[in-house]
């Protein structure tokens, strides 16, 4: 059976006879689903013309009704990968039920309610009209294929707003997404406060991207967005790039800096540091201790603190390793465990480390070639990054030697500032297309965003045990704005839940693209601003409600 929702449900069938769901119709649940049930009800009044009241007390009659059970959901396959907090005791599964007599949702956690719920809320924003949802009978379970199903949002080169960041938590909810990867530090800017390196944010969050406005989230800005997310099941985790793309560290401390750091501009605005923190200096471990032991405190509910550990450009593969298994010695000593991007497999990590794939074989090569990489990058520097390319092919294998977990994101496919391919159905947005994504990668399909897997697209991993889960990225050199960014997030942001979500091979594009036109009521009502590929045939746009 098609159901005109994202991720696609594991297994679903049609019941007897339909729903006729009216604001008269109240969402039944227990003291400990009230929570659930009351955020549920705020989305869909968002999503749709839908507008639902929450009952405690049971009434009798036609009802949704929320319960903690476990019924039914057994045959489900076992999720695999790793959570972004660390829940040993987390259960995403859960049951849908539509008949005539009322609706159950159904699961063993309030986290399983809550993506059962997300299921119902797109079902009756594609049935929804002049108040009434006509729903068709269901009976669905449903589970994840990845345990971590994340965005990584670059808010170092463009400084997004809370507003917009929790826009992007309420994208990710939606998608069954439950990580926010937050890229907070970069040579363009540093967006984290640490109490004891205050010029980090009173001189290295001023810059952003060429000439765009820097800023930074305080402590009660990281708290809210946490907390925010909290809401949604979704975990916010933190990444310090580090020992590389460190400009705003050295511009705000100089004493960290080398002694010649330097800044090449490739071409205007698309600017290449090369200068690294030092791993024989103490000063260097002081201030990692510091700025991992602020990201802990504040990113509270993340198990894990991200390290970036990429891109070092001009740093020996000796000093590089020895940086990276120390900054990892200092993240496991505040309790936290470490993630790292592919290039940190040539340390000595081991299992309970998590890898992040990015750096395709094929693309690689491809890329040592690409006339659009020469024309970016300077020609004395061409070398170096050639030599770094080269490296990559070898990360993955020697990842998975040492133990280690994959995080999956293949630039190919999941990385979000790559150009769109297809024209828009709207004439007004082609300005847009031509100038947002990097020009580096080429354009790619909605298409292309689905049809694949991410065994398929790993090297050497023939099965979902490796495999921590997927996640895609989005890197902000050629995003000015929010609207930039939704451009670039949606409609792609679907599919990376999916691929996340679903079962392997499950998805085909003339369902996908028809359970995606029907995503856009949504997006217009929410007044997200999203790219209307011409691959889909998408209705008429609604009216925006929120803003």
């Amino acid at each position: 059976m098609s159901v005109p929702v994202i991720p696609l449900i594991h297994t679903a069938r049609r019941g007897a006879s339909d729903f006729a769901l009216t604001p008269a119709v109240p969402v039944v649940a227990p003291a400990e689903l009230e929570a659930v049930a009351r955020r549920f009800v705020s989305d869909l009044a968002t999503d749709s013309p839908i507008d639902l009241d929450v009952a405690t007390d049971a009434p009798l009659g036609v009802a949704i009704r929320l319960e903690l059970a476990a019924d039914g959901l057994d045959a489900l396959p076992a999720t695999g990968g790793i959570r972004a907090d660390g829940d040993s005791h987390a259960d995403e599964r859960h049951g849908l039920a539509i008949a005539e007599n009322g609706i159950r949702v159904w699961g063993a956690t309030p986290e399983a309610v809550h993506r059962g719920l997300t299921t119902l809320r797109q079902l009756i924003t594609a049935h929804a009209g002049d108040g009434v949802a006509q729903l068709p009978a269901l009976e669905a379970v449903d589970a994840p294929r990845f345990a971590w199903r994340g965005l990584s949002l670059d808010v170092a080169r463009t400084f997004h707003d809370v507003e917009t960041v929790r826009r992007v938590i309420d994208m990710c909810s939606l998608y069954k997404l439950n990580v926010l990867h937050l890229h907070l530090t970069d040579d363009q800017g540093w967006r984290l406060e640490v109490p004891e390196w205050p010029s980090l944010t009173e001189v290295g969050a001023r810059g952003a991207f060429g000439d765009r406005q820097g800023g930074f989230y305080t402590r009660a800005d990281v708290a809210s967005l946490v907390d925010y997310a909290a809401d949604r099941f979704v975990t916010i985790v933190p990444e310090i790039d580090m020992p590389g793309h460190t400009a705003a560290v050295f511009a705000s401390y100089p004493e960290l800096a080398p002694e010649n750091p330097l800044t090449i501009e490739s071409i205007p605005g698309f600017d290449l540091s090369i200068g690294t923190l030092d791993p024989d200096r103490e000063l260097t471990w002081t201030f990692v201790n510091d700025v991992v032991r602020s990201a802990v405190e504040q990113f509270r509910q993340s198990a894990y603190v991200h390290l970036g550990g990429d891109e070092a450009f001009g740093m020996a593969d000796e000093a590089h390793a020895a940086f990276v298994d120390r900054a990892i010695s200092v993240i496991k000593d505040h309790g936290k465990l470490a993630l790292g991007w592919q290039e940190i497999a040539r340390a000595g990590i081991g299992a309970g480390d998590v890898v992040q794939y990015w750096m395709e074989p094929n693309e690689s090569a491809d890329g040592f070639e690409s006339d659009a990489l020469k024309a970016m990058v300077p020609e004395a520097f061409l070398p170096m990054l050639l030599e770094t390319l080269a490296k990559s092919v070898h990360d993955v294998p020697t990842a998975l030697d040492k133990g280690a977990t994959l995080l999956v994101s293949p630039t190919s496919r999941l990385y979000f500032d790559r150009p769109h391919l297809a024209e828009s159905a709207d004439p007004a947005q082609e300005e847009t297309r031509a100038r947002v994504g990097l020009p580096v990668y080429p354009p790619a399909s909605l298409r292309d965003g689905v049809e694949w897997d991410p065994i398929d697209e790993t090297p050497v991993v023939d099965s979902d045990d490796r495999i921590g889960g997927v996640e895609a990225a989005v890197w902000c050199e050629t995003v000015t704005s929010r609207d930039d960014l939704e451009f670039l997030l949606l409609p792609r942001l679907a599919g990376a839940g999916e691929k996340a979500w679903a079962a392997r091979n499950t998805t085909e594009w003339a369902s996908y693209s028809a359970r995606l036109a029907g995503q856009a009521g949504a997006w217009d009502r929410r007044g997200w601003n999203w790219f209307r590929s011409s691959e889909v045939a998408w209705p008429a746009p609604a009216v925006a409600q929120a803003q």
